[in-house]
């Protein structure tokens, strides 16, 4: 069995490598203790990940806490998950 906080890790550094691929600068939030796992950060816009592996979802609370979060208009609010087996992630906007 896989650690998971490996595998959570793993799908962290997999979101950092899309994300620069596009042309963002990325950070990643040290211990999973932010609000967003990864914050990319381009001329134009800034994306506030949160990731999940495998077959987690955000939870009821998770999800309220990142809607709650007031961010400026060029700021997306974004939940990927990387379901196990699966190359891209599916990408959810709130």
């Amino acid at each position: 069995m896989l650690n998971t906080k490996r595998k959570g890790a793993r799908a962290e550094r997999r979101a950092i490598a899309i994300l620069e691929a596009a042309g963002y600068v990325c950070t990643k939030a040290g211990g999973s203790l932010g609000v967003f796992d990864v914050i990319g950060i381009s001329a134009a816009a800034v994306r506030c990940v949160q990731v999940k592996s495998g077959r987690t979802y955000c939870s009821a609370i998770e999800r309220e806490q990142l809607e709650l979060v007031a961010v400026p208009a060029n700021v997306t609010k974004e939940i990927w998950r990387f379901p196990d087996r699966c190359r891209e992630p599916l990408i959810e906007q709130l």
